[in-house]
């Protein structure tokens, strides 16, 4: 499934996978977020419940660009630099580019929404 994510700051795309997580997020859209920096590799925001991880690995190594899901906190995390492996942390999406321009923009109030 292929989402929008629109700021006062620009409009970028991004590809959902077919992950339990992934099809849980899409049933939250459309969804007002405001995005902040985090560790200097990611913007998180909180999402209104947790979603569902059936079948989801302990964790995940994120790449620029990675959408994600971080089960222990129950937050979205869109990565603009790779990191580490992250126990919890569920891979739902990946941007189509663009992932660089989320760096420095904090807070940034986002909508997403299905394409």
């Amino acid at each position: 499934m292929r989402i929008k994510i629109t700021s006062a700051n620009g409009e970028w795309t991004a590809t959902l996978n077919s992950s339990a997580a992934a099809k849980d997020f899409a049933s939250l859209l459309p969804l007002k977020l405001v995005l902040n920096d985090y560790n200097g590799t990611e913007k998180i925001a909180d999402l209104p419940k947790r979603l569902v991880v059936d079948g989801a690995p302990e964790g995940s190594a994120a790449s620029e660009g990675d959408l994600t899901y971080y089960a222990p906190w129950g937050n979205l995390a869109i990565f603009y630099k790779g990191f580490g492996y992250s126990r919890g942390l569920v891979i739902i999406g990946k941007m189509d580019g663009g992932a660089q321009a989320l760096r420095g923009r904090d807070p940034l109030p986002v909508t997403i929404m299905k394409l």
